[in-house]
């Protein structure tokens, strides 16, 4: 019988030897169930291996995304910002550096990307929106100029799900309902055809609109 309380997992990797060890740390976790790619459907999670994300990486990303996954999780052993924000455009919702990717943080990562929301190494995201909040600050703002695209709403929730905020943690720190900030989430997605959270941060960085 086919336990619903684990999430499936893909694993892709662009070396075996990735791949194995991926696999080995996995299988040891009753939280997540491995499945091959004919057994995936629209729940799994697909969790690419890789040294740094090379043109076969960006290859297997678009192919993934053809295929139907909607839910990615990216362990890369090097990610500079260009990259993360190209990766998360293919589909990727959560990244983690194979340094600090022990089974823990795999499992989380996993989870996050099952449950529709995103994750990116703190730093990263921090240079991420201190780059945009320059270029407002410095160039922006002295000539009275506004970058448009979202209501002062939709950025304040996009700006939380930046920040790493779950649904209820959004819905307290605004005084909304989860369905409110859910329903923003949606239109936001949807009037942008982006695919996911992540997506939409990523989104509201490359446009200034956080």
């Amino acid at each position: 019988m086919l336990d619903t309380n684990r999430t499936p997992v893909v694993v892709r990797a662009t070396d075996p030897i990735l791949h194995s060890g991926v696999c080995m740390a996995l299988r040891s976790r009753d939280d997540v169930r491995l499945v091959d790619g004919e057994s995936a459907d629209a729940t799994t999670v697909a969790l690419l291996v890789t040294d740094r994300l090379d043109d076969a990486m960006t290859k297997l990303l678009s192919s993934l995304h053809h295929q139907g996954f909607t839910r990615i999780v990216l362990v890369a052993g090097e990610v500079d910002d260009n990259e993360i924000l190209s990766a998360i455009e293919h589909g990727v919702c959560a990244v983690a550096r194979r340094a600090e990717a022990g089974p823990e943080v795999l499992v989380r990562l996993i989870k996050a990307a099952a449950a529709g929301e995103g994750a990116l190494p703190p730093d990263m995201l921090g240079r991420l929106l201190n780059r945009v909040s320059k270029l407002q600050r410095q160039v922006l703002q002295p000539r009275g100029l506004h970058i448009g695209g979202m209501s002062k709403r939709e950025t304040e929730v996009i700006r939380l799900v930046a920040s790493g905020l779950s649904t209820q943690e959004i819905a307290n720190e605004l005084c909304y309902s989860q369905r409110t900030v859910k329903s923003i989430l949606h239109d936001v997605t949807n009037r942008f055809q982006l695919r996911n959270r992540s997506h939409a941060v990523a989104y509201a960085l490359r446009e200034g609109l956080i």
